[in-house]
């Protein structure tokens, strides 16, 4: 068991607040429900994600970006129950009821698309998408997350919106060649 002071674990101390590790939590939520596509799956994983900060919190280098570094366990726990469902994944019902919209039917319908196009992206593509575009990560520090070369996510995050464009506008991007 941990050392602790007045019953706070040591490792605690290096935070300023229990709040630096709780205002993550909604990042991470939104994170994991993308990555799983079930509300219920992407809480156990924020929780396990959190479980395992605490535990390994005497990992984290005070001064570095405490939100790369959970979002880089949370990808690690993905990826490691990935491959214990050993192929078998659940598939979620369309949740676009829960997405939140600003006004009526049009826009409940591009966020449905967005996400049923999000959904379709591989993995590896949907991951660097997420990180990059929805949490505003550089690509430096999404390659970090990744455990991936900085190029490896640029290439992704291409591929990525391509493929997004193409399920989105209905048809196959106009592919662009190198002239030199």
């Amino acid at each position: 068991m941990a050392s602790t002071t007045f019953g706070i674990p040591r490792s605690l101390n290096s935070l300023s607040s229990p709040v630096d590790l709780i205002q993550h939590i909604p990042r991470l939520r939104r994170y994991a429900r993308a990555l799983v596509r079930d509300a219920a799956r992407a809480d156990d994983l924020v929780q396990d994600t959190l479980e395992r900060a605490l535990a390994k919190l005497d990992l984290w280098r005070p001064g570095s970006d405490l939100r790369a570094w959970l979002f880089t366990l949370m990808h690690n726990l993905f990826v490691n129950q990935l491959r214990a469902a050993d192929g078998h994944t659940l598939c979620a019902l369309d949740e676009a009821n829960d997405v939140a919209v600003s006004g009526g039917q049009t826009e409940a319908l591009v966020a449905r698309d967005i996400q049923a196009a999000l959904a379709r992206l591989p993995a590896e593509q949907r991951e660097v998408m997420l990180l990059v575009g929805l949490e505003q990560f550089a690509y430096a520090d999404a390659a970090r997350i990744l455990g991936v070369p900085q190029g490896t996510v640029m290439s992704r995050l291409s591929r990525a919106r391509e493929r997004m464009r193409e399920l989105l506008e209905g048809h196959q991007a106009t592919k662009l060649q190198v002239v030199k």
